[in-house]
């Protein structure tokens, strides 16, 4: 009930301004926004610790800020921690490490679960760079996860109270099946499938993992894996082999057997951890705290030190690809092409990097965006930097750019096309509906929902499949150095690991976002260059006053296991609403891969 009216009364507080503020109000109201943000910036200290909150999440992309958000937590007290980019997270730790008022930096919080292990790498890579500067890094938690830990194992100081505990029991998928679900309440699916590896139709056909999707998820798991504790021991007294014994053997550690084994360096109470960096920030024993300052207030306090010179465009394709504008979360075809066709035409762009975090989508709506990418190959570097997740759909996009990289973890491919094909007709028929069709020609009711397709019917919409099966192996194969065949044998839908996409040959390199950036650059020929983002965000005000005129979101579900339970199965039951496809064909991954 509390969070009821905590909603109502942030609702009915954004419809006053609206109502009660006129034209002239509400520009002079704007105008005291955007002024006050013009100060100075903010300040560093001398003798800081650079503090980064794994709470917060790491983002790939830069999240806008809400204005909704912002006056509902100003009105409930309660604030949600907005994630940080990933770009942002990295060139900070990176300027930090050369900065003489940073003298160390502290790890603290748990990641959520949403953050990737591809762009955990990349920040785990510039904690090395920080690490190698010889400034100290402190982690310090209750409890770490494996997620968790991919980064704290770089502290040169890593500690743990003495009540918590260490996950270190390895990775896992776990996939929702429907199947049962929907034959119980009369929903048939008749399915489309080119590719044995192509099991993203499997959770609405079967109970369990087909042999061959097995195969796959356990090879890709077994390379993350390989990747996560051959990462983690690098400054341990540990080598992977030691790790994997630790995770055979329960992988649960209280902080002293995590002492014991070599894991964590010490187990200590919260103050014996702010004595020291009190005393590392040269605060007196008596003060409240050390000297510090949050990695996001530190980002904005570098932000005007930047290099400028040429324009390189960092766009950013996010989510499930849709035909339309799409929402936000997605990568609607109608926007995108427009945005890389501007950016084609723009002289002033020298070059373009694509960061792709997308499981696929609409087979449509895949190939017309991949078409601008390779119109814009022509004019221009584009390079490809592949994320979480650049598979089926978003491998189809990343495979046109110039030059193609991926983390080792970064699970990629699926090249392959699948189609779903429902009916209601036992469902209907149960509650006493029915339907009667006339028609003018054999096949004028394919598309209906009311009956199962006929063996005709499926053998011509497979064919369908199947010729689009062919156009993303000619559209690949034109692409890379491969030629169909070798498109092919790597294809079927099967999922890879970064790694092992370079292996053979889907990728061309192995890194980050900011090797792409590097390589952008080089292949313009570009000695100072900036880096400006894609699609350009609204401003506070814009959007405040886009907000306005909607309603104000509710507020996000605390993270408990039920919640995160109930979140995941929301997840799955979305992706119906966008199966948009005009050919009823998909280019998406495995239904919703989720690695825990």
């Amino acid at each position: 009930m509390r969070d009821f009216l905590k909603n109502v009364l942030a609702t009915l507080t954004g419809l006053a301004l609206f109502g009660v503020l006129s034209a002239g109000g509400m520009v002079m109201l704007l105008v005291a926004i955007a002024l006050s943000g013009r100060d100075s910036g903010p300040t560093v200290e001398d003798q800081s610790v650079l503090t980064l909150d794994l709470d917060r999440g790491i983002a790939d992309a830069p999240v806008a800020v809400n204005p909704g958000r912002v006056f509902q937590e100003a009105l409930s007290g309660r604030t949600t921690l907005q994630p940080v980019s990933l770009r942002t997270t990295v060139e900070a730790i990176e300027a930090a490490a050369t900065d003489k008022k940073i003298v160390g930096l502290l790890l603290e919080g748990n990641l959520p679960a949403t953050t990737g292990y591809a762009t955990l790498r990349e920040v785990r890579q510039a904690l090395d760079t920080f690490r190698d500067s010889g400034k100290p890094i402190y982690a310090y938690n209750v409890n770490w996860s494996e997620r968790d830990y991919y980064l704290a194992s770089v502290a040169t100081d890593l500690a743990m109270n003495p009540a918590g505990v260490l996950e270190m029991n390895g990775l896992r998928s776990e996939m929702t099946f429907f199947a049962g679900a929907l034959e119980r309440f009369g929903v048939g699916v008749q399915v489309l499938q080119v590719g044995r590896y192509k099991s993203a139709v499997e959770p609405f056909t079967r109970q369990n993992n087909s042999p061959e999707a097995r195969q796959q998820t356990e090879a890709l798991l077994r390379d993350l894996w390989t990747e996560v504790i051959t990462t983690a021991s690098q400054h341990r007294d540990l080598s992977p082999t030691q790790i994997q014994a630790i995770a055979d053997s329960g992988g649960l550690l209280m902080a002293a057997e995590a002492k014991t084994t070599g894991l964590i360096d010490r187990v200590a109470y919260p103050d014996e951890v702010l004595a020291d960096l009190k005393k590392l920030t040269d605060r007196k024993e008596d003060d409240k705290t050390f000297r510090s300052v949050g990695l996001g207030t530190y980002a904005e306090a570098v932000a005007a030190e930047k290099k400028r010179g040429d324009r390189i465009a960092l766009v950013y394709l996010n989510g499930d690809i849709v035909g339309g504008t799409g929402s936000t979360g997605q990568i609607g075809s109608d926007r995108f092409v427009k945005l890389l066709r501007d950016l084609r035409l723009d002289k002033d762009i020298k070059a373009v990097v694509l960061r792709i975090n997308s499981p696929g989508g609409g087979a449509v709506a895949s190939d017309l965006i991949a078409r601008e990418v390779t119109l814009m190959r022509k004019e221009k570097p584009v390079i490809a930097s592949m994320g979480n997740i650049a598979a089926s759909g978003g491998y189809y996009i990343a495979a046109q750019g110039s030059k193609v990289f991926a983390s080792p973890n970064t699970v990629t491919g699926s090249i392959g096309v699948f189609g779903l094909v429902p009916n209601f007709q036992t469902l209907a028929n149960r509650n006493g509906v029915t339907w009667d069709i006339i028609k003018t020609g054999r096949y004028a009711d394919i598309e209906t929902t009311s009956r199962p397709r006929t063996e005709a019917e499926m053998a011509l919409l497979q064919r369908m499949a199947e010729q689009a099966y062919g156009t993303f192996l000619d559209t690949v194969a034109s692409a890379r150095p491969l030629s169909r065949e070798q498109v092919n044998q790597v294809g079927q839908g099967r999922v890879w690991s970064g790694i092992a996409a370079k292996e053979v040959g889907l990728v061309d390199e192995l890194g980050g976002l900011q090797a792409a950036l590097k390589e952008a650059a080089a292949e313009a020929k570009l000695e100072t260059w900036s880096v400006e983002e894609y699609p350009k965000r609204l401003s506070f005000g814009e959007q405040f006053l886009s907000d306005l005129q909607s309603r104000l979101p509710e507020d996000s579900r605390s993270r408990t296991l039920l919640g995160d339970r109930l979140d995941a199965l929301q997840s799955d039951l979305e992706i119906f609403e966008l199966l948009d496809d005009p050919a009823n064909l998909y280019m998406r991954l495995l239904f919703n891969l989720r690695i825990e």
